[in-house]
């Protein structure tokens, strides 16, 4: 199959052609040609949009989907076409589904269900046997299947010892070991930032010290160990400093932020929207300056959009019994392009991919395609209707946004927002 893509704005810092407009032919799944003007055949499928722009195609760090399990939250299928839609072709995929991701087998039924798929889907090991954090799950056999990292989400390694035992362990085959930044002792059972806030609307708080403990208890093992160790979603002032000061060091540590935590503070829980009940919690302004400062000096390495569908039986209730979770992968470079600009949102959807081991494809003759395509201008807010996923618990409604998301080709497919 032969595709042209007219009028096309190349944004790959990587590529050849960065910042030039010009026609790309691909012919099965490949860049077969760049020029500034390619003329269209009868066998050209032929694609147009306003203000075309393509770049790399886009990475995620932390999707959640549900299946197997929670199919009702939504399905792996339907999960990674809002993710092609979105701008993105590939994802680490969280392992809390049910039962979790913590065997050889979990890994391949992942795989092989979406091997065929556009985007590529990297799983993310347990690193405890069923995430209950006491024993180490068979982290050399879910690498032998495809696991990318391992890691149990938006749980805590309480057990120093069992972080000091995986940093040395996975050092035999170059893993990554994830660790969620929440001291439970510190946390207690808090649902939102412990401040003048979460105060007045009588809510159990979670003070920024549960983060920053941990990070400074993980960074100092880290320390002692060796092996490469991600943060994943910080969200305080002083985790970025502990973070900034640990890679100075020249540790192996890397780190993401959340979408939600660089544009949502804890005055939108005002309303007691469950919308906003995330882990870690929405914290302060002071705290979403020093994440966009982390973001523009390098100190955080990638922007996820920490994607978790939750069903209305488990999210539209009361705020005490709502579970954690936001949508993000539909608003996510709407809301990036808006906020830090499109050559750094780029970056940061782009950069984290060679932190998991995932070797980045420039824009370039010969080599395969792997292209996000998108439009950089337009003001907008994002709404209900804008939501593609299952589940709708989306924190972003009627947050600016600049730009669009026309979808990928990756993988010799084409999927395009009509």
């Amino acid at each position: 199959m032969k595709v042209l893509l007219k009028d096309t704005t190349v944004l790959d810092p990587l590529s050849p052609y960065h910042e030039e407009s010009v026609d790309i032919l691909i012919e099965n799944g490949f860049f077969k040609q760049i020029a500034k003007e390619i003329k269209a055949s009868e066998d050209m499928k032929v694609i147009t949009f306003p203000n075309l722009s393509c770049s790399q195609g886009w990475f995620d760090s932390s999707v959640s989907f549900g299946e197997p399990g929670y199919e009702e939250r939504e399905t792996l299928l339907h999960g990674l076409n809002v993710a092609a839609r979105s701008g993105f072709t590939s994802i680490a995929l969280q392992p809390d589904t049910n039962p979790i991701i913590d065997t050889n087998a979990a890994v391949g039924f992942i795989t092989g269900k979406t091997v065929h798929n556009p985007v590529k889907v990297y799983p993310i090991g347990a690193l405890t046997v069923k995430s209950e954090g006491v024993d180490l799950a068979e982290l050399y056999d879910m690498c032998q299947a495809g696991a990318i990292a391992f890691g149990d989400y938006k749980k805590a390694i309480e057990n120093p010892t069992l972080l000091k035992l995986a940093l040395l362990y996975v050092q035999n085959f170059d893993g990554l070991v994830i660790s969620y930044p929440q001291d439970n002792a510190i946390a207690g059972h808090g649902m939102v930032h412990e401040e003048e806030q979460s105060t007045l609307l009588g809510l159990r708080g979670i003070p920024a010290l549960a983060e920053e403990l941990q990070i400074a208890r993980d960074l100092s093992i880290l320390e002692y160990t060796g092996g490469k160790l991600h943060i994943p979603t910080i969200s305080t002032q002083k985790s970025v400093k502990l973070i900034r000061d640990a890679k100075a060091k020249g540790l192996q540590v890397s780190c993401s932020v959340a979408v939600h935590h660089l544009i949502l503070t804890d005055q939108e829980l005002t309303t007691f929207d469950t919308r906003y009940k995330v882990l870690p919690p929405l914290r302060t302004s002071s705290d979403t300056t020093a994440l966009i400062n982390g973001i523009k000096d390098g100190t955080i390495d990638m922007i996820t959009t920490d994607h978790q569908p939750i069903d209305i039986e488990n999210k539209k209730v009361e705020f005490d019994h709502a579970k954690y979770g936001t949508l993000g992968l539909e608003s996510a470079f709407g809301i990036l392009n808006n906020l830090i600009g499109t050559t750094t949102a780029l970056k940061m959807l782009t950069q984290g991919k060679t932190i998991f081991g995932i070797k980045p494809v420039p824009v370039e003759i010969g080599n395969p395609v792997d292209i996000a395509l998108f439009n950089t201008l337009g003001k907008g807010k994002f709404t209900k209707e804008k939501v593609l996923s299952t589940s709708k618990n989306s924190a972003f409604f009627g947050k600016e946004t600049q730009g669009e998301v026309y979808g990928i080709i990756a993988h010799s497919h084409i999927i395009v927002n009509t």
